[in-house]
């Protein structure tokens, strides 16, 4: 890639946010928003897909495919040696995901 004054621009924002994440309290506050930010989004799904009534199977194959894709990326071999910030918050971000699913699930079941 060229070194244009954009280019530079985007690497020092960049690295700026990778330097601000590295305190540990900031890390993981941005994960829990991450969990909370699924959360809110499988309640979301969930209710509207309801309500709609309309492709749900594909809807469904839709979420799952998402799901299994960011858990392939997670938990392959190449991440393991070094989780990359941006990895963390989408796995947190789909077990929220997930965990209101099946909070859901149990309240529509009882």
């Amino acid at each position: 890639m060229q070194n244009t004054r954009l280019n530079n621009l985007f690497s020092t924002i960049a690295r700026s946010v990778e330097q601000w994440f590295v305190n540990p309290w900031r890390r993981l506050s941005l994960l829990l928003i991450s969990w909370l930010f699924g959360f809110f989004m499988g309640s979301a799904v969930s209710t509207t897909a309801g309500q709609k009534a309309e492709l749900d199977m594909v809807s469904a194959a839709f979420l799952v495919l998402l799901t299994e894709i960011t858990s392939r990326i997670f938990y392959s071999r190449r991440f393991l040696a070094r989780q990359a910030l941006w990895v963390e918050t989408l796995n947190f971000l789909k077990v929220g995901f997930i965990y209101s699913l099946f909070l859901e699930a149990f309240k529509l079941g009882s």
